[in-house]
């Protein structure tokens, strides 16, 4: 991927995760829109700095074929990636929403798991219409 792809695929999958994060951390924790909202874009921008070194580096190791990646090597990419936010994000959260480590563990625990699904879903879908799209096939 070149770097204006890399930030735009970091860009709509940032998006797209607000658009699930905001409204889904106001029903659960009962917060202001306003505090959710700060929350969620404070994280996206730690989300997308980490999110452009991982998949540089991750590209890198697993090559730049991301069509050809099985499902192991997917959830390994997810799950690394939420490994890397859980240690970048936990202290922002602790912060802002005034929580203990153990709730804040908690928390974070249930995001992994709904962001790794997310991340698998997304990055698969995005490969598939880049290389429908965008892949350069003879006429």
């Amino acid at each position: 991927m070149t770097t204006k792809e890399r930030v735009l695929h970091m860009i709509l999958f940032e998006v797209i995760a607000l658009l699930i994060f905001v409204p889904l951390a106001v029903l659960i924790f009962e917060r202001a829109v306003l505090n959710m909202t700060g929350l969620g874009i404070s994280l996206s921008l730690i989300a997308m700095a980490w999110n452009y070194l991982y998949n540089l580096g991750f590209d890198r190791m697993y090559g730049y074929d991301r069509l050809s990646r099985k499902l192991i090597t997917r959830i390994a990419h997810g799950a690394g990636f939420e490994l890397g936010m859980v240690i970048f994000s936990f202290p922002v959260i602790m912060w802002v929403m005034e929580l203990n480590f153990w709730q804040v563990l908690i928390m974070d625990i249930s995001a992994v798991v709904l962001f790794l699904l997310y991340a698998i879903l997304f990055n698969w879908l995005y490969d598939i219409i880049r290389h429908t799209c965008f892949s350069s096939k003879p006429i």
